[in-house]
């Protein structure tokens, strides 16, 4: 069973959180990324639960109402932040070491975490979200990856979150329909990303992504890459290219026909996938 929780991690920022398993077991920290939410795992928590872990997936910041700085301000969704919340839920849930799961920004916060504090983690889950150096280098000479990556310039638009919520949220229902995402999956995210206030919190991540050019090198923790190839976002060569970064035991999983929210779309085979990573690499 699902457990909601909310945690403050750090002074003032209380995150809202679903967790699934005993206190004392070993933790999955699951981080969502843009347009969902902590309930992108909802199929994985109690199946990770049943296998003998303590699953938590956050809303992360901005998208918790009680972790939802100022927007306007840039400096308070640095990188730096953003990935000192997630070291602060892991020791708020009684964990020093840990496994971490990212998906999509969630997954550029996993990437920091493991180059900069790879001794807290004992595995590594990446879900479409390639390495940042596999990413630039195809943003250089993949032709196709500036037009995926396009959003990230729009995202800039003062109004954008108003865009994106427009009727009844038309672009975020076409776009997690087009990636397989179900009806009622969509509902739930909406729940959480369908108000003013956490759209213009979530469009944050991007707006402060030029603030700190934060250097990510090669990580060095074992690392299992989950990339769907009907991704409209992160093309072959950057997926490809991310076993470049890896110094570590490393598996590169091709997902046919899948679109960029493997956890909603195909829930089973991402669960599957996700307990043999972790049960090869224990803590």
């Amino acid at each position: 069973m699902i457990e909601d929780r909310r945690i403050e991690a750090l002074p003032g920022l209380v995150f809202d959180v679903s967790a699934a398993g005993a206190a004392d077991a070993p933790l999955v920290l699951m981080l969502h990324g843009f347009a969902v939410s902590r309930h992108l795992y909802d199929a994985q928590l109690p199946a990770l639960a049943r296998a003998g872990f303590l699953a938590a997936a956050p809303n992360q910041r901005g998208y918790s109402p009680g972790a939802r700085p100022n927007p306007s301000d840039r400096t308070l969704y640095d990188i730096r932040l953003l990935t000192a919340d997630a070291l602060a839920l892991a020791d708020a849930l009684g964990a020093r070491r840990f496994h971490l799961v990212g998906h999509d920004w969630g997954g550029s916060l996993a990437w920091d975490i493991a180059a900069h504090h790879p001794g807290r983690l004992a595995s590594l889950t990446m879900l479409s979200r390639p390495h940042p150096a596999a990413f630039a280098r195809a943003m250089r000479e993949d032709p196709e990856q500036p037009h995926r990556s396009r959003h990230h310039k729009a995202f800039q638009d003062p109004d954008a979150a108003a865009s994106l919520l427009a009727e009844d949220a038309a672009w975020l229902r076409t776009r997690h329909a087009a990636n397989g995402i179900p009806p009622e999956a969509t509902a739930k995210h909406l729940a959480v990303l369908g108000h003013p206030a956490a759209m213009e919190a979530a469009l944050a991540w991007y707006r402060a992504r030029g603030t700190v050019n934060r250097p990510i090198g090669a990580v060095s923790v074992p690392t299992l890459f989950l990339w769907g190839d009907a991704d409209d976002t992160v093309g072959r060569m950057a997926a490809e290219g991310t076993a470049d970064f890896v110094e570590a035991p490393y598996r590169f999983e091709v997902l046919p026909g899948v679109g960029h929210y493997a956890p909603d779309q195909v829930p089973d085979r991402v669960t599957e996938l996700l307990l043999e990573h972790l049960r090869r690499h224990p803590l």
